[in-house]
């Protein structure tokens, strides 16, 4: 639980760090022109506000000269973008965090838990009968083997019972469709 709550305060100091002030990263003009004239189109991106998102403010260097710059300017579409980088850092440290733990599960389940139930059980409680020896499960302990083996005979009485079941009553229908030429509805 230490490890959560000290997780949440390093996130909420980031975060409120980020969202005091906006980076000039965050927010960007972006022009699209299309091409005009012997002009290739190009994208162009400034960080400026948005009242001056618009052609005149963002293309630098204008590639046209005198009446043309109104004419291409009314080609290129102009977009104010923002984002929130603390946000977006906010998630990956989540998710950072996520993987970390489950890559740490991962590693006591593969190197510290074996070990752990050889000296918690001790060899003997640990071997498995015939019937369990198919089973690939490394990370079963030594009490659901044991009670596994001991219901395994009553599952089998159970299937054994419902397939004895089935075949009297597939006996039934083909007495009543071959021999009384009845067909079950």
């Amino acid at each position: 639980m230490l490890t959560f709550s000290s997780l949440v305060c390093f996130l909420l100091i980031l975060y409120s760090q980020t969202s005091e002030a906006k980076n000039s990263e965050d927010i960007r003009c972006k022009c699209i022109c299309p091409p005009y004239k012997e002009i290739d189109g190009q994208i162009y991106n400034q960080n400026v506000s948005l009242k001056d998102c618009n052609c005149l403010h963002v293309v630098e260097p204008m590639p046209v000269e005198g009446k043309d710059v109104e004419a291409y300017c009314l080609r290129c579409e102009c977009k104010y973008e923002e984002r929130s980088s603390g946000t977006i850092k906010v998630t990956i440290i989540i998710y950072l965090s996520i993987l970390g733990l489950l890559l740490l599960y991962m590693v006591y389940l593969t190197l510290l838990e074996p070990i752990l139930k050889r000296r918690l059980f001790g060899h003997s409680q640990l071997i498995q009968s015939e019937d369990d020896v198919g089973d690939q499960q490394p990370f079963a302990n030594a009490h659901d083997v044991l009670s596994r083996s001991r219901s395994r005979s009553n599952m089998l009485n159970k299937v054994e019972h419902a397939q004895q079941r089935w075949r009297r009553q597939v006996q039934e229908q083909r007495k009543s469709v071959f021999d009384r030429h009845v067909v079950l509805s």
